[in-house]
């Protein structure tokens, strides 16, 4: 299993610009900045190089952790403009060692296995492998179908759903997934790869029923401080 994770940790969370000032990774959980808890709980599985992908105030982030974090190494991949999700994480993986990589969403905490997810998508010979959560009754999230083999065929719009399969926005992906794609230099994960080359590329989903939240909005974030305090 790769010990590489890179965490999308640039987003300016406009959302909670009312309840918190930093970027939205650093939102603080009970004087803790969010990023911390979700870099601790990697540490623990196993990752030891964190690739953060910065931009919004990024300075808040580097002064932060420096270039180390309990004996780990921290690479920053600064973005000057925005690029999206997909630009973000193709420039983070110039950096990738390994030849697979964790990908995480910083606003998202998941409770995953990381070496079962590993062993699933090795099994799969998976170019990318989506983690998947179960939820009943959302409207927030689009909903993603599997194939009988958890292959991922399709990708539905925000809707009331009473039950489905969410994209958890935590991923295991090959080091050179994007290449050879005709991609620009900003463009999105979930839009531009994975819808568009659903079946040119094999995308599988992992579901994990594990702890689950998104500070995105300021509810949930109220719900992290107990739940994650």
């Amino acid at each position: 299993m790769t010990n590489e994770a890179i965490i999308l940790a640039g987003g300016k969370g406009s959302r909670l610009a009312n309840v918190v000032d930093v970027p939205k990774p650093m939102a603080m959980i009970n004087d803790v900045p969010f990023l911390q808890i979700l870099m601790d709980d990697l540490l623990v599985k196993g990752i030891t190089v964190f690739h953060l992908a910065v931009g919004y105030r990024y300075q808040v982030i580097t002064n932060y952790f420096g270039n180390s974090y309990m004996g780990c190494k921290v690479n920053y991949i600064i973005e000057n403009e925005p690029l999206g999700t997909g630009g973000a994480i193709k420039k983070a993986l110039k950096n990738v060692q390994s030849e697979t990589v964790f990908i995480i969403n910083g606003d998202t905490f998941f409770d995953v296995d990381l070496e079962y997810m590993d062993e699933q998508h090795e099994i799969n010979n998976s170019d990318a492998t989506m983690t998947l959560k179960p939820m009943e009754k959302f409207d927030r999230y689009g909903r993603v179908e599997l194939n009988d083999k958890d292959r991922v065929i399709a990708f539905h719009e925000k809707k009331f759903c009473k039950e489905g399969l969410i994209n958890g926005g935590f991923y295991l992906m090959n080091k050179k997934v994007f290449d050879g794609l005709d991609l620009p230099e900003q463009f999105s994960l979930e839009h531009d790869f994975f819808e568009k080359y659903i079946t040119s590329k094999n995308i599988y989903g992992f579901i994990e029923e594990g702890y689950f939240i998104d500070i995105g909005i300021p509810e949930d974030y109220e719900r992290a401080q107990i739940e994650l305090g």
